[in-house]
Order: structure tokens, then sequence, then C-alpha cells
């Protein structure tokens, strides 16, 4: 897409920092951009949203996203390699795979690789670097974008200190597991810094047949951060660097083989091995142009490139066996010699970039934003194949492969962003808030015949533009209750892969709810509905559509996701004892709500369980000591849509009920030490059978952690 000058011109006349809701303490604090605030914010919203605050952060010392995601109501998680590598989350209507179809933001900034193009997040922020994480649902999100059907991700990071201090956190565990978090910084005068940097290993917890090498990870990130304060204005640079090495594998197992050892992992993956970096540039400049007015810029760029280097097509194996074929479960053991396995270097590089510009301000009871965002990004597919043969257990390279058509490819997309948003206060018991939306959007891909590419192969473009209206509000009953309400319009954009006259996934989206308040009670209950006119799969290896496709889209059709959200929290008193309880409970159906050619009505829509449950439990002493559990449950799910119509095993996963305990004690005001059980209970189901074959959650993993704040 070519942008005229008139479209820089608008989007320099304005300026942005990421978000609508901003909860920014005027310039002072433009380099944690958050969407909610506070856990208490969260609560008066005029769209149902969750906030993981610090204070839980610190507690719990999350490294895996996934287990944190499973305490917030309508939110679902598939695990895949049971470290929380690359995270699989959806939100209400919008689907897990690779966090694709929710929008996943790091201090307001776009960070998968490809938002518009490649949304699949094979790159995901360290979450040991988060300070806190926000989950906004609603009619609200359409400040936000592209993915306004489920919900917004926010993950807000390490602030810069107002004091000159840091923090060195280091844990080891079971597994010869070790990681590190440190961060130093301060302010003086005008200016501020932060330097961060998170170091993380471990072998893993699988087993691979006949081979020494471990199934782990190493993972070094980066952050520097500078501030520089002035007279109603603010600049803010942040450069983030990260690596990781792991040793992981899209092959599963099959039933039979995990019901003997969750934890083992076919010879054939033993070479398997993902290798990814990644480089983020931002800079944010707020200006306070009066008490009413404040404008804001942000620029940002990402890029990052990976190679996982896997066995292609291993899911014939594991499937044929699962089905009785001896010769196939006899290669999977290394049983049997097999020639001609393809090992696929699945090299990638992306890059993403755009300015965004806001303007904030009041007009009597009216807190206004005009914003627009000027976005590119682009994948670049290169990936040559690697022949191998298996004799007598072991792999024997035979000869490599150079990529053409599919492996051999461009993708991208250009994107026009405009937003208007009001929070009206009508009066001290009603807050109403519109939303207007506009994306424009134009995709391309472009296949080469040759590793020269000097000859296409294929080419294809899609151009969609979409105004995505909402609203909603809040109304306070009384000084304990309240009542929200909102309706808005979703949008998925295609991906790189579309082809011309084919439409988005738009979906009509509606919430409805109450929450109660009094004291340290909160209980709030949401229902939502949303109803697709073409509910739309991203294909991948990772997440194959329906129809067996690895790229590209598939239109699954008409379909309906409705649901109820419910959660509560209290605290009670036990003689000094402080008894914090917080639980939250989400029921889904989603399914196909019209008869197509590919699936029939009632036809349940895969990777969204039915029932999650999690319930957090602290026992603090007031004086330096918590103890904390953590139970959460979820039901299975669909591999595929229509899963309901069969018997077969191999067309769900199972369901998981798993119990984590953290034990805190404060030694003093700078040292903290802390013992941890990830699955308490040694809980493992088959949470997953994509990619591959079937695959489980962490088993019963133990850690010890020292926490040093100067």
């Amino acid at each position: 897409m070519k942008k005229t000058l008139l479209t820089t011109a608008i989007l320099a006349s304005f300026a942005a920092p990421a978000f609508a809701e901003v909860a920014i303490d005027r310039t002072d604090d433009i380099e944690q951009i958050k969407i909610i605030g506070t856990k208490t914010d969260s609560r008066a919203t005029a769209g149902s949203s969750a906030v993981i605050d610090e204070e839980q952060m610190r507690i719990e010392v999350p490294s895996d996203i996934n287990q944190l995601m499973k305490t917030i109501p309508g939110v679902y998680v598939r695990e895949e390699d049971g470290q929380g590598l690359r995270p699989n989350i959806g939100i209400r209507a919008a689907t897990a795979g690779r966090v694709s179809k929710v929008t996943l933001l790091e201090d307001g900034v776009m960070v998968a690789p490809a938002p518009y193009s490649n949304p699949a997040a094979y790159y995901f922020p360290t979450t040991f670097r988060m300070s806190s994480i926000e989950v906004l649902k609603g009619a609200p999100l359409l400040r936000y974008g592209p993915q306004t059907t489920g919900g917004v991700l926010n993950l807000v990071t390490t602030p810069v200190p107002e004091q000159f201090g840091g923090q060195v956190l280091t844990e080891f565990g079971e597994n010869s597991s070790r990681d590190i978090h440190a961060h130093v910084g301060g302010t003086k005068g005008q200016w501020g810094f932060l330097l961060e940097t998170v170091q993380r290993s471990s072998d893993g917890f699988k087993d691979i047949d006949r081979s020494s090498r471990d199934a782990g990870f190493d993972i070094e990130d980066y952050v520097a951060k500078l501030k520089w304060t002035g007279d109603r204005q603010s600049l803010l640079a942040k450069v983030q660097y990260s690596e990781e090495i792991s040793n992981e594998t899209y092959l599963g197992l099959t039933d039979s083989d995990f019901e003997k050892d969750e934890n083992r992992r076919y010879g054939l993956s033993e070479i398997d091995q993902m290798d990814n970096s990644h480089k983020g540039y931002s800079l944010n400049y707020a200006f306070e142009a009066s008490d009413n007015l404040t404008l804001n810029i942000l620029g940002y760029y990402n890029d990052f490139a990976r190679n996982w280097f896997k066995l292609d097509g291993g899911n014939a194996y594991v499937n044929a066996a699962n089905n009785g074929d001896e010769d196939a479960l006899a290669i999977l053991h290394g049983a049997m010699d097999e020639t001609g396995l393809n090992y696929k270097n699945n090299n990638r590089a992306y890059e993403s970039k755009g300015i965004e510009a806001n303007a904030q301000f009041t007009l009597a009871n009216h807190t206004l934003e005009l914003g627009a965002r000027d976005h590119s990004d682009e994948m670049d597919r290169f990936q040559p194949v690697s022949v191998y043969d298996q004799v007598n257990g072991s792999l024997v390279f035979q000869n490599t492969v150079m990529p053409t058509g599919s492996n051999n490819r461009l993708e991208g997309a250009d994107a026009l962003s405009v937003w208007l948003t009001d929070e009206w206060r009508v009066s001290d018991a009603l807050m109403v808030n519109v939303a207007l939306r506009y994306e424009d959007v134009e995709s391309y891909r472009y296949q080469f015949a040759d590793t020269a590419r000097s000859e296409l192969d294929s080419a294809r473009s899609n151009d969609s533009s979409e105004w995505l209206p909402g609203a909603s509000f809040t109304y306070d009953v009384n000084d304990n209750w309240q009542v929200l309400a909102g309706v808005h319009k979703g949008f998925s954009p295609l991906g790189g892969g579309a082809k011309e006259n084919q439409e988005p996934e738009t979906s009509t989206n509606y919430e409805a709810g109450v929450r109660y308040n009094q004291g340290a009670l909160f209980v709030e209950a949401v229902g939502f509905y949303s109803d697709f006119n073409d509910t739309t799969q991203q294909c991948s290896i990772a997440n194959p559509c329906d129809n067996g496709a690895e790229s590209g889209n598939y239109v699954l059709g008409e379909s309906v996701v409705r649901g109820l959200e419910f959660q509560a929290s209290n605290t009670f008193e036990a003689g000094s004892f402080l008894i914090p309880v917080d639980v939250t409970y989400t029921y889904t159906k989603g399914e196909i709500s019209e008869d197509n050619l590919n699936n029939l009505d009632g036809d349940e829509l895969a990777d969204i369980p039915q029932n999650t449950f999690s319930m957090r439990v602290a026992l603090d002493n007031q004086n330096g000591w918590i103890n904390y559990i953590v139970a959460k449950y979820a039901d299975e799910m669909c591999v595929s849509t229509g899963c309901n119509r069969t018997d077969s095993q191999f067309d769900r996963t199972e369901s998981v009920f798993v119990t984590d305990f953290v034990s805190r004690y404060e030694m003093n005001n700078n040292m903290a030490v802390y013992f941890k059980v990830e699955n308490l209970f040694d809980q493992q189901q088959i949470v997953a059978r994509s990619p591959h074959g079937a695959r489980p959650n962490k088993p019963q993993t133990a850690s010890f952690g020292v926490e040093y704040t100067f």
C-alpha cells in the first residue's frame, strides 16, 4: 500500500502512545503504557478486563505466561512444549493458535512478528521481565487492534525507578534449570535509565530416545531504557534484544506411548532445534499541551529472525501408528529403517514497523481520543530441506533440497488504522464509551520458482477495509452494585496468504454483566455472545486448518461463541493471618451456526474448553511469610471442528487439573527467599495434539529462588 504525504502529515500532527485509556501520570511513566491501569481500575471499566498486578507477579515469579493466563476468566490456553516458549492463547471467540487472533502488545507496541500478514506469535516476550499483565475485552478494545474480536493482551515491563536501585533474582530448579532476572536504574533530575537482563537455561523435562542431547533451552534477553522529562513533555527510548536456542520439536507421541511415558521423545526428533533472535526499538514522545490536551507520538521497529530446524511430516507416522500401523510405530521407535526423512529449515525473517499518533483531550464531560497508525510488516520465508535416512536407529544425512514455491516466498501487509473514542460521563452513575475504528489493509504474497527469485511461481494479493463501531456503558445502581454492557464489531485481517476475493473475518460481539463491590469482596459475572459471518482459520504447520492446509486461510462459515465469565475475590482473617482468595470460572460454547459445504450446524469449534476454573489462595502471616496455592482446571478441547460428532479419542485433548505451590519469606527489607513447586500433584494429561501427536503439560517441578533488592 502506498501512502500519500497527506497520511504522513496526519500522523505527525497528532502523537500517540499506544493506548486510549492510557494510565499515564502525565509524562512521568511513558515507559509503562497501560491499557487499564490497576486491578481496581479493571473492576470499573466499561468492558470486562483483568490485571495481573506486580504483587501477584512478585509472589508467583512466573516464567510461563500460560500459567498466568489460566487465572483470567474468558482466556483459553493450549499448551505445547510445557514450558511456555510458544504460547497458544485465545480470548473468548478468538482461537488460541499462536496468539494469532489476539492483539499482543508490549508497553503498547505490537510485538507479534508481523501483526497483519503473519500474526502467529513465534516470538513471545520473556515473562520473567514483566511487571504486570493486562487483558481487555469488550467494546473498549476497539481502541487497539488489529485483532478486535476477543481481546487485547498487554505486557507491561519493568519501569525506570524513581531512585537509583535495582534487583537481582536467581532461581535454580530441577532439570538443571537456572533463571536470572537483574535490573538497575534510577532517575536524577530530568534523566532516567534502566538496564535489564534475563538469563534462562534448562535441560527440559523430556528424554530423547537413544540420545544424550537434552530437550531444554537457553534464552538471553536484554533491555535498555533512557527517559528524559522536561516541562510538560517527555521522551523515552527503549531498545530490546533477545535470542533463544531451544531443542524443541513438533513431533509428539502416539497415545499408547504417551500412556507409558508422557515425557518421552522419539529419536526422530533428536536434531530438531529452534534458533531465533529478536530486536525491538521504540521512541515515545509525550507533550502536555494544556491541562485538557495531551499529544503523543510513538515510533517502533521490530525485527525477528528464526530457523526452526525440525522433522517435516512426522504427523503421518503418529497418525498411522495410532490407527494400528506397526511399521509406522517401529519407525518412530527407531526399530525399523526409513529413507527420505525431510528435516526442514523453517527459516523466516520478519519485519514490523510503524508510527502511531494520538491526541487526547477533555471537553466538558467528554474525554476524547483521535489517533492513527501507519504500519507495514513483512515475512521472508526461505526454507531448504535436509534429507536424512534412519539407519539402525541413527539419522544419516543424505542431501539438501533448495526451496521453491511455498518454501520460498515473501508475504507482507500495509495497514492504515484510524480511531476515535469518547468517554462520556453522562451523570455520576452513568458512564458511556463509544468507539469507531477504521482498518485498511493491503496484503500480498509472492512465491518463487527458483532460489535466485528471478521467476515467480505464483502471486496473490488482497485489499480490505472495515469500519468497526462499538459502544459500552457502566451504570452504578448504588454504592455496591454496577451493571455493564456493550456491543462492537470485531475484525481479524486475513494475512499475507489471502486471495483477491476473500473477505476478512468479522463478528458482532455482545457482553453484559453485573459487579458487586463491598470492602475486600468483589464479584463479577459477565455473559458474552459473538456472532461470526465468516469464521476464518489461519493455517500453519503448528496449527493446521480443518481442511489440512498448513498455509493460507480456511473459512469455516457462520458460527456463534457464547459463554459466561465469573470471578470473585475476598480476604478473610484467621487470627494474625490474612487469607486472600480469588476464584474464576468460564463457561463457553462455540459452534458452527449454519450448515455449509464443510461443516454442519452444531459442530463444536476447536481449541475452546467448555469449562475452565482457577482458585488462588494465600496464607499471609503479615510478618514477611506468605504461602500461596494456585489450582487450575480446563476441560478437554476439540482438535478440529466437529469433534462432537465423532467417538475418536484422537479428536480431543484431555481435561487437566494442576496445582502450584509457592512459599515466600521476606528475610529483611532487601532480601527474600522462596520455594516453588509447579504441578504439585504431578498430574500430566494430553493437553494438545497439535502439532503432530499427543503432548503433555509440565510434570511436577521444584525450584528455589533468592531475590535481592537494593
